[in-house]
């Protein structure tokens, strides 16, 4: 872990908004002080990424001087599987590679033009593995207050060739899984969880990637368990399992029982390349060590900001499920209500990134507009394309995110605390920006 920049400010005493003291001074972005005097340019140490220390640095030292690479990947396997009390897990060369390969294993009891639901609130890789199977990506709208997969809105889309659906667990923050298992149930889907940025989140105890029949999980370098290049898919079934690790590892089916389908396929499995590296998996171990104290501080961090400035007009937090413990992945996510706040998301970007803030609006290309899912002819079968989804555009019109903390920065979330009241204080002179 880096040693953080030294830095001292007597903690804030007031534990609500105080807007009488943020009226008393005027904002930076009008010639005032800043409210942040910790240095924008060194904001990205707050998040401290790479986090890698010496039990990293040790345990990639040994595999070079012994070179036994390979060791890690069964290792790291079925340390994942054990964290999760789960069935059957898979290393993979990244995220991307465990979708491509789940997806493989959902088409094989499908016939071409099956279609999955799929949130356009995601990243491409939760969708376009699916061209090369021959799925067919429907896209469904998110609430909201979470801008995770809404349930309401797949109802409406679902048609009689729908076979599966993928929630997406944005950001960490857990989708409504009571919902969705009775969804899917309900509907004779398949269910499957793209837990790409919720390492270590759970739903009544259950860790996610658990509820689903197939989930994956990336390690990239900015994810909370980072192995620079990496995924892991967990599988609730011996057949999905097979068949996945046949897809990317050449080197799987000769390990399967001699009842299985997939050991005939020694030596070529089905075509793919897809280990992951093994100094990937040897940090992503040690990384697995202090995950959960690890996310433990990043939420407690969160907390000592937005319990002291949830209270302002306008501004609100996504809404977690009952029973569930998020994470954080990447951001610290709020949503303005630009209305009863009484100025817009990119004036209040302009007056707090003025005061010192790391503050960035969070736009995010929704992925029903990218030119790929309308051109047929990437595809056996077209997507479905909705001519607009309200909830996307709410939230990409109204979110924005200020950083998340590896260490203990109550320093700088006192600052941050001043520069929102600051700008609430002067919400008129916000909203001429």
């Amino acid at each position: 872990m880096k040693k953080r920049t030294a830095f001292t400010l007597a903690s804030a005493s007031a534990a609500t908004v105080n807007f009488a003291a943020g009226k008393t001074e005027s904002l930076a972005v009008s010639g005032g002080s800043k409210a942040v005097t910790f240095p924008l340019k060194d904001h990205n140490a707050l998040v401290e990424w790479p986090r890698y220390g010496q039990e990293e640095k040790q345990r990639v030292c040994e595999l070079i001087d012994t070179n036994k690479f390979y060791e890690e990947l069964p290792l790291l396997e079925k340390e994942w599987k054990d964290y999760h009390q789960a069935p059957f897990v898979k290393s993979h060369h990244n995220g991307t590679s465990v979708l491509a390969s789940m997806y493989f294993a959902l088409s094989l009891d499908c016939p071409p033009g099956s279609e999955v639901l799929v949130p356009s609130q995601t990243f491409f890789a939760t969708i376009m593995p699916m061209r090369i199977v021959g799925l067919v990506p429907v896209f469904v709208d998110c609430d909201p207050r979470t801008a995770n997969f809404d349930v309401e809105h797949a109802r409406k889309v679902i048609t009689p060739k729908t076979v599966a659906l993928v929630p997406v667990h944005w950001g960490g923050l857990p989708c409504d899984m009571d919902k969705l298992t009775a969804f899917a149930t309900e509907k004779g889907l398949v269910l499957c969880e793209d837990c790409a940025h919720s390492h270590g989140a759970s739903m009544h105890g259950k860790k996610l990637g658990t509820f689903g029949a197939m989930s994956i999980a990336s390690l990239q370098v900015t994810k909370p368990l980072p192995g620079i290049e990496g995924g892991l898919g967990i599988y609730q079934t011996r057949e999905y399992y097979e068949r996945a690790a046949a897809f990317g590892h050449y080197e799987a089916p000769p390990k399967f029982g001699d009842d299985s389908h997939y050991k005939r396929y020694e030596g070529t499995g089905f075509g793919q390349k897809l280990r992951m590296h093994p100094l990937g998996a040897a940090i992503a171990r040690m990384q697995l060590m202090k995950l959960d104290k690890m996310n433990a501080g990043v939420n407690r961090r969160v907390r000592q900001l937005n319990d002291r400035i949830k209270h302002l007009p306008g501004l609100r937090e996504p809404v977690c499920p009952a029973g569930a413990d998020r994470v954080y992945y990447n951001h610290n996510t709020w949503f303005l209500d630009a209305d009863k706040a009484g100025f817009t998301r990119d004036q209040l970007c302009t007056a707090l990134k003025a005061e010192g803030v790391k503050a960035t609006d969070g736009d995010y290309r929704q992925q029903h507009t990218c030119k790929v899912y309308h051109e047929a002819k990437w595809w056996h079968h077209a997507p479905k394309i909705p001519d607009k989804l309200p909830g996307s555009d709410q939230v990409s019109a109204s979110r924005f995110h200020v950083p998340i903390m590896y260490e203990d920065y109550s320093d700088v979330i006192d600052q941050y605390v001043k520069a929102f009241e600051k700008v609430w204080a002067h919400k008129a002179d916000v909203a001429k920006l």
